[in-house]
């Protein structure tokens, strides 16, 4: 296979130069001499301006190399210049590796690299390398797919399937098609499709802004108005349902090894079962199983009931205004999973046949602990999050970081999510479960930090997939604690996976489109017909005991890699190896997570945050939103719905949960929906949150404040706005704290506050209050003022009046609105509604 290695002419236009097969991973730059005996390792993808930026020198023999160089692309010139680090010594096939860390060089462009004698390929320093990542490995999903299958365009595996060790007559037909296949086999398990529907409906939830919709629900192209990773979600959400048919009926497995019987399309399936195209279903009995010469060591159900509960809980709570129907249901099985789980505690494994290969799962607690802390944030049932805390004291390490082998798929998930959503939810219980991932990064990082690719990983089958969990770990962990202390680690992991590793080679099919990447792997689809796996995470290295141990593994390209394997690890692009080079349905979805909070990351940030909630969007463009608020009165809003319209002004209205349903105010909340206008919760019955002189002390619980939240909110389902249109709240009295955000964010709502610095929200006092009282007069000024006199002017600014005062006050400003109206369109200001103005997807 030859290499494409990236440089440029001087017109910084892309050559893609090809490398010999016995020098693949040669380094080479713009008027660079080959040198086979070092070598450096970069992230292909790129790396963003403001983030870690660390390549790999690595060597087989001795050379100098105290110090490296980054180069322009273009020019070749020497534009930053450091000292390499120490000399980590021996790693895999090297005797020398050292660090080069450029993090401090900002400025975005194209370069290369020059240490010890060895040039790296061309890179980008750009805000958007991991732009469309995450989108791009949606397309292995798709090509997973069981039941009608998008990338074919044809049907398969539709007669699945028949039951087995089930309570019913084994030989039961249950309707158990779609789903996605689990790797370059057929086989389906709700152990890898649980978690995998996991993580994309949480990368949809945490981090909406960087997908896209061009695909409709059935996987073909053309969009459907929801984001492609949802339609990839509810694919998965759809099959599990089917295999939790009965609230005592879970099955765990669909096919198993009699699958292996060479390369096809999932369309052209030959493998039988001795059902002509119905494949086994087996049902979940928390005993040991498998139908010929191995049997797996089964206990009980929890650690796929878990499982269960955990997606349908998530899957409850995003579509609870997408389709309420579909909603419920997931609810209702959440519950009915967690249930089986309680009265069924132990591991629920995958089923082997005639090979003794199967997902040796030994840890269920981490399952449970997410099903509880996601059903109990859904149905708001303290005891069980206080559940949760309890399995997840239980069982805080997941416990392969920090050793040096396992099973296959012996802790699995391979991190746990469930320490992640306590800490995200529940404030009070975030500095516990925050140290829960500590440790777990800890006990990696004392085995990363003596190798100059600070892997502490260890090469068991999959690694790949404890690569993008752990970096999960560490992201989520940074992003909650702000503590950086593991940042090089977490990027160490990324750039791992995209080329910064002995092989120099990304680990994903197709990606970067430029790059070394897997052009052979051990797939049916890419072997057969030449069609791309793209988006596909191979399993990755392995051990070499490992491999010299595994059976049927033969190499037919032979080894590109040759000069880069070692005892320690190896890697082969050959479809004969399907333990460290067949992609997998479950890592590619862990990877969409972590590439989408990449991207989600490198964003431009443009909002300013305050305690939490976002109080200006981006300063750099010329727009602003009007917001109004009312509770008890409502007397400006006749006035204020009419000059918006004279003017053709969209704005945003946040009202209690009183005013919603006060019948004399349903006309005009109906001819604001009407006009386009956003409208918005301020609370039902307009509480105040904490202390007006101690912020940090909180005057209402976690569960007054949901209870008083939601029931605004179905004030508002009353006059027929749902949630998912208003997903900004705004706090009466415009008063909060941190805690109020988090408590927000945990109901999947956006808090938002005014912006400062004007006195536009000064217009419901009257002249009795003193010193606090305003005129419209003064308030226009300070309005004008303030625009005059910052240089980003009204830029981003959520401008707040109310629409309705105190009957005391008779200097009304909305009487003056077309005045302000005027002035910002003299000033060239674009008047948006928040969803406009805050980019909401």
């Amino acid at each position: 296979m030859a290499v494409r290695v990236i440089a440029f002419s001087a017109a910084c236009v892309p050559i893609y130069l090809s490398v010999s097969a016995q020098n693949a991973n040669s380094t080479q730059g713009p008027a660079a001499a080959q040198d086979t005996t070092s070598w450096i390792r970069i992230n292909q993808l790129g790396y963003t301006p403001q983030g870690i930026k660390v390549a790999v020198w690595c060597a087989k023999t001795p050379a100098p190399a105290a110090t490296f160089a980054l180069h322009d692309a273009a020019t070749g010139n020497i534009i930053f210049q450091t000292s390499t680090s120490k000399d980590f010594g021996a790693y895999g096939p090297f005797t020398h590796t050292r660090r080069l860390d450029f993090t401090k060089f900002q400025r975005p462009g194209a370069y290369y690299l020059s240490a010890g004698g060895s040039i790296s390929p061309v890179f980008r320093i750009e805000p958007d390398v991991y732009k469309g990542a995450a989108d791009f490995c949606l397309q292995y999903m798709r090509q997973q797919r069981s039941g009608f299958n998008p990338y074919l365009k044809d049907s398969c595996h539709t007669h699945d399937g028949f039951t087995v060790y089930g309570p019913m007559p084994d030989g039961t037909h249950i309707n158990a098609s779609g789903g996605w296949h689990d790797a370059s086999d057929y086989l389906q398990y709700v152990t890898t499709s649980a978690n995998a529907t996991y993580h994309l409906l949480a990368a949809w939830r945490d981090f909406k802004p960087v997908f896209t919709d061009t695909h409709a629900a059935n996987g073909l192209n053309g969009s459907n108005g929801l984001a492609d990773i949802l339609d990839e979600a509810r694919w998965g959400l759809d099959w599990l349902l089917r295999m939790h048919p009965a609230p005592d009926h879970m099955f765990n497995q669909l096919a198993d090894d009699r699958d292996h019987r060479g390369m096809r399309l999932p369309t052209a399936d030959t493998a039988s079962y001795g059902r002509g195209l119905e494949r086994p279903v087996y049902f979940c009995t928390g005993q040991p199983q498998g139908l010929k010469h191995f049997k797996n060591r089964s206990t009980g159900l929890a650690s796929t009931a878990g499982k269960f509960a955990s997606a349908f809980a998530l899957g409850a709570s995003l579509y609870t205004n997408i389709d309420s129907q579909y909603s419920a249901l997931l609810q209702q099985k959440a519950a009915s999973a967690y249930a089986l789980g309680v009265k069924h505690p132990g591991v629920c494994q995958t089923a082997p046949c005639g090979a003794p290969y199967f997902y040796e799962e030994d840890n269920w607690m981490d399952d449970m602990e997410l099903g509880a802390v996601m059903l109990g944030n859904l149905t708001r049932q303290r005891a069980l999050i206080n559940q949760a805390m309890q399995w997840a004291r239980q069982e805080p390490l997941t416990p392969w970081m920090g050793a040096d082998t396992a099973r296959h798929y012996q802790w699995y998930p391979f991190h746990n999510f469930g320490h992640y959503e306590l800490a995200r939810t529940q404030p009070a219980l975030q500095p516990a479960a925050m140290s829960y991932y500590r440790q777990g990064i800890s006990a990696v990082w004392e085995k990363a930090r003596h190798n100059a690719f600070y892997r502490g990983i260890p090469f068991i089958w999959c690694s790949n997939n404890l690569t993008v969990s752990f970096a999960i770990q560490c992201n989520r962990y940074r992003q909650l604690t702000k503590d950086t202390r593991y940042q090089q680690l977490e990027q160490a992991c990324i750039d791992w996976l995209f080329g910064c590793n002995p092989w120099g080679t990304a680990m994903v099919a197709g990606l970067p489109a430029n790059g070394d990447f897997p052009q052979d792997p051990h797939s049916s689809f890419s072997h057969l017909y030449n069609y791309p796996v793209n988006g596909g995470l191979v399993d990755g290295p392995v051990y070499g005991s490992i491999y010299g141990n595994l059976i049927g593994i033969t190499l037919h390209n032979g080894d590109e890699y040759a000069p880069f394997q070692s005892s320690l690890a190896v890697y082969h692009d050959d479809f004969g190896d399907y333990s460290t080079n067949e992609p997998t349905m479950d890592g590619t979805a862990s990877l969409i997570y972590l590439l989408a909070a990449a991207e989600y990351e490198a964003m431009p940030t443009s909002f300013t945050y305050t305690h939490g909630a976002i109080t200006r969007a981006d300063t750099t463009r010329r727009q602003l939103a009007l917001v109004f608020t009312a509770d008890e009165f409502a007397n400006g809003v006749p006035v204020i719905t009419r000059i918006l319209q004279q003017y053709h002004v969209p704005a945003s209205f946040f009202f209690t949960g009183r005013f919603y349903r006060n019948p004399a105010n349903k006309a005009f909340i109906q001819q604001l929906r009407h006009n386009g206008h956003y409208l918005g919760p301020h609370s039902d019955q307009h509480l105040l949150y904490c202390d007006w002189n101690k912020r940090d002390s909180l005057l209402v619980t976690q569960e007054e404040f949901c209870t008083d939240l939601l029931q605004c909110y179905h004030a508002m389902a009353q006059q027929g706005i749902t949630r998912q249109q208003a997903p900004f709240f705004l706090p009466p009295y415009e008063w909060y704290n941190d805690t109020i955000a988090a408590w927000t964010t945990a109901l999947q709502l956006q808090l938002i506050n005014y912006t400062p610095g004007t006195l536009s929200h000064a217009d419901y006092t009257w002249p009795q209050l003193g010193k606090q009282y305003r005129s419209c007069n003064t308030i226009l000024q300070s309005i004008q003022a303030y625009e005059q006199q910052h240089p980003a002017g009204l830029n981003g600014f959520i401008l707040l009046m109310h629409a309705g005062v105190d009957p005391r006050r008779t200097d009304l400003c909305w009487d003056g609105l077309d005045k302000l109206l005027q002035y910002l369109r003299q000033k060239d200001y674009d008047l948006v509604t928040l969803l406009e103005l805050l980019r909401y997807r």
